[in-house]
């Protein structure tokens, strides 16, 4: 009888787990999968079986031949179908995501004309709407040879304000009417590591890197429901896409806040690695250090991001000659040498890691001297990042691996700017362009990411970027500086473990090594196998996350 009652208790949990679609706390084993990952030193591993603990941790990788557990409470079959990590983000912005799915999003337009469109397209089913807050506007990608202008928004808005983030969010474009709310005139002058363009000596409309700030101050601010429903937004897109743990870089007071109401009611679905947007608000959201992990080591405030300079697309990165394509400019540098020096140096006092914006080889090489300076004082295993790390001088290149700095890179920016970084920087300065490969030759920690919303939160993109250097186009044939290229075991691990490492998270999750998080996609293709054309077409078939199977309203 006891026997009989314990086989319809099995029985029942087992048809409970299949109907909720989650095992909860319960240990199981994950079967008949092509699973595969990659170790710390680059191996590819293959298994067809994992068992995972009450915990939600793996406890064990299984071979095909392997005995597997008698009675697990649990056992899911994978069905021969590809089993891979949960993807990370090593650099995106959670909020602004979220953000860019609630407000307007010019991301896909290829054109003025089409962009103009959809903006009065937007105010026009917004009337409530006091402004239009809008982001993903690209000069480039529309052929135009210059900025937009406030004329170009004329008429738009009904003589609502209008302000709208480039896709770098390195630059803004407001109307007549936001300018005025800003009171931006003739006579003012952009702050330190800005530029306000002009037009006959007047503001054209477009304000870069910290002139932003004129405006983004007069901005009516989100409200605490709007984050909430700019997190959920974000989650639901980068679950979509197999994206189980991302580094948050910029976190903000509002965004934490969001993140921790998300977590105490049990919504936090992803991993967030949180790098506070500077020294200030680091001290805002975790006081004197790091935080510890949260909520199942789903959330942790571990560092701070601070920025250099700005982006190549609006002529803000530091470089160390003119621009080939703007001979009177070298770009924004954000902070003096002594300034970075001494906020580097207040954040490394207190335990955060750093990680600094730095695109232009001349950022890339301020940091890079920096990061020389400070490790006569701060000792220990720091994991220093340099976050882009687009345009770095060769013979740089090297000394990243001097201190273990991270390259915190993102693939798809190769594939988006190959066209407008040879124009800003001509052929003859290339050769430390998105040097992937070079980095990993120089035994650089690689880590990948999207910059997203800069991009589009697919690593899947990602990892066909990394592997072809060819964009979406086609072009160009062959791929931009093939010899950068990356092989699928070295891209799959920059996207793992080594964006797991760039957080101090490879212990925690990243590999489904034994005692890691059972963080894991099921997948429709073999990535190893496929072509790179064919990885963006890659259909995530569910998402695992902590031993759980999760479900999101965009993937199941």
């Amino acid at each position: 009888m006891i026997a009989h009652r314990s086989r319809r208790v099995r029985t029942a949990l087992f048809a409970t787990l299949l109907l909720c679609g989650t095992p909860g706390l319960a240990s199981g084993l994950i079967d008949n999968v092509n699973g595969l990952t990659v170790d710390a030193s680059g191996n590819v591993i293959h298994f067809t079986g994992l068992v995972i603990g009450t915990d939600g941790r793996v406890e064990k990788r299984l071979a095909r031949n392997e005995p597997r557990p008698d009675r697990p409470d649990y056992r899911y079959d994978g069905k021969g179908r590809t089993l891979i990590p949960g993807l990370i983000d090593a650099h995106g912005h959670v909020l602004d995501l979220g953000f860019s799915r609630l407000n307007l999003d010019l991301s896909g337009t290829r054109s003025l004309d089409e962009a103009k469109a959809k903006i009065a397209e937007f105010a026009a089913a917004n009337p409530g709407r006091p402004w239009i807050l809008g982001f993903g506007w690209n000069q480039e990608a529309w052929g135009l040879g210059r900025f937009p202008t406030v004329a170009d928004l004329s008429g738009l808005a009904g003589g609502r304000p209008i302000w709208l983030e480039r896709v770098d969010g390195h630059a803004g474009w407001a109307n007549d009417a936001a300018l005025a709310a800003a009171k931006i005139t003739a006579t003012t002058k952009a702050p330190t590591g800005g530029r306000i363009l002009l037009a006959a000596g007047k503001p054209a409309g477009v304000l870069v890197d910290k002139a932003m700030g004129l405006m983004t101050r007069v901005v009516p601010p989100p409200q605490p429901k709007d984050y909430d429903a700019a997190l959920a937004k974000a989650q639901d897109a980068l679950l979509a896409r197999g994206v189980t743990g991302i580094a948050d870089m910029g976190t903000t007071i509002e965004g934490w806040q969001a993140l921790r109401r998300a977590g105490d009611r049990g919504a936090l679905r992803i991993r967030v690695m949180a790098y506070a947007r500077g020294i200030d608000q680091a001290a805002m959201i975790a006081g004197p250090g790091p935080t510890p992990w949260l909520y199942d080591d789903r959330l942790r405030l571990g560092g701070v991001k601070l920025m250099v300079d700005g982006a190549l697309g609006s002529r803000g990165a530091w470089l160390k000659a003119p621009y080939a394509d703007a001979p009177t400019e070298t770009g924004l540098p954000m902070l003096t040498s002594v300034q970075l020096r001494n906020q580097m140096s207040r954040a490394a006092m207190d335990g955060f890691q750093i990680a600094v914006h730095a695109i232009g080889d001349k950022a890339n090489a301020d940091v890079l001297d920096a990061i020389d300076e400070l490790s006569e004082t701060y000792k220990g295993e720091r994991r220093w990042r340099i976050e882009h790390a687009q345009i770095v001088d060769p013979a740089d290149l090297p000394r990243f691996a001097l201190h273990g700095t991270i390259a915190s890179m993102q693939p798809q920016h190769a594939t988006s700017d190959w066209a407008m970084a040879t124009a800003r920087l001509g052929p003859d300065r290339l050769g430390g362009a998105y040097a992937w490969k070079s980095m990993l030759d120089n035994k650089v920690p690689l880590a990948f990411g999207s910059d997203v919303p800069v991009e589009p939160a697919d690593p899947f993109i990602g990892l066909k970027s990394a592997l072809s250097r060819i964009d979406a186009k086609g072009e160009p044939a062959g791929g931009w500086l093939p010899q950068q290229r990356v092989t699928i075991a070295e891209a799959l691990r920059a996207y793992t473990w080594g964006a797991a490492y760039a957080a101090f998270a490879e212990q925690r999750f990243g590999n489904l090594a034994p005692g890691q998080r059972a963080d894991f996609l099921i997948v429709d293709k073999d990535i190893e196998l496929a072509s790179p054309a064919d990885l963006p077409a890659t259909q995530v078939l569910e998402v695992w996350i902590g031993g759980q199977r999760v479900t999101t309203k965009d993937a199941n």
